[in-house]
């Protein structure tokens, strides 16, 4: 027997690609395979292309009117169709079995620990046949490539669809824990009235590059607020904004909190805003909805969807956007 060749790739094919490529193996048209898995051409044919770099081969000839299987497309061709029977065989059993649903869900991390996760139990005690699966990132995932269902974004509005849902903009405030509010009380630490008074303490501060960073650091704010040649005690640098939320709620930072992702710790009283309300600013970012094209005919995905929407309500009223 002749050993591996160590330069083949020994990585395993992920199957949304070679389901692509059954698709259009069997119809030869990457139109009509885009519209039986509910895609677009150009999503077809990322797939495609990603396949076939994987592979390290050609799958498809391609013409200006046609498109021809080449001997290696032929021969992946056999086992991927009855690959894939197999596949959804299985499935189906185990959904019949089961009978559950799933909705993807993709958001970045700081909004599906702060907002989202703490919500979902009250959306499965009204749906316990509907399974949420949350993929939580920074890296904006691709909703035609048929493996998310539901975005949830945090964007400009320029830079969102028209079909896009805005869920509630966005507004920051100083937080500390309710710890350290007692301990300023009572005398325990540095007083905190004033802006100026942030000098005795430690700031949390967003330790990110990207555009947003602007509208989120405490230099922003302190020259909205008049105070702009301030200097903390101490900074402290994080680049998750739940992690600075986690400081503050540990009393060991003031953080600069976006108010709609700590609603609920501010009306528990968890967290407290040391000047008030009257210290709140805004910036130009907001939380948005996206549903998939493929996704929307689902039941269980309007039924999300709505879900969030009645949530995203509440959140306005919390913040007091009107």
């Amino acid at each position: 027997m002749n050993p591996p060749n160590p330069g083949l790739r020994q990585r395993p094919l992920s199957i949304g690609p070679l389901r692509a490529f059954e698709a259009v193996s069997r119809h030869l048209s990457f139109r009509a395979a885009a519209d039986e898995l509910h895609l677009t051409q150009s999503a077809i044919s990322r797939q495609i292309r990603s396949l076939e770099e994987e592979i390290g081969c050609s799958l498809f000839l391609r013409g200006t009117r046609f498109v021809e299987l080449t001997s290696d497309g032929a021969l992946l061709k056999t086992t991927a169709q009855a690959l894939l029977e197999r596949l959804d065989q299985t499935v189906r059993q185990i959904r019949q079995t089961r009978g559950r649903r799933v909705v993807n869900v993709t958001t970045f991390a700081s909004f599906a620990s702060l907002w989202l996760i703490p919500r979902l139990e009250a959306f499965q005690r009204l749906h316990p046949d509907i399974d949420i699966r949350v993929s939580a990132h920074d890296v904006v995932l691709d909703l035609e490539d048929g493996e998310v269902d539901v975005a949830l974004r945090y964007a400009v509005a320029e830079r969102m669809p028209p079909e896009a849902q805005r869920l509630f903009g966005e507004t920051l405030t100083p937080v500390i824990s309710a710890m350290l509010a007692r301990q300023i009380e009572s005398g325990a630490a540095p007083k905190m009235q004033l802006p100026r008074d942030l000098k005795e303490h430690t700031l949390a501060e967003e330790d990110d590059q990207r555009p947003s960073a602007e509208y989120l650091s405490w230099r922003h704010w302190l020259r909205l607020q008049g105070a702009a040649e301030i200097q903390p005690r101490r900074w402290m640098y994080l680049n998750f904004t739940y992690q600075q939320i986690q400081a503050a709620l540990a009393g060991q930072a003031v953080a600069l909190a976006r108010v709609a992702l700590v609603s609920e710790q501010l009306r528990s009283g968890d967290l407290v805003e040391p000047f008030g309300p009257a210290a709140r600013t805004h910036s130009p970012y907001a939380y948005w909805l996206l549903q998939a094209q493929q996704s929307q005919p689902r039941a269980e995905v309007q039924q999300f969807c709505a879900w969030i929407l009645e949530q995203a309500a509440q959140t306005r009223l919390d913040v007091g956007e009107v």
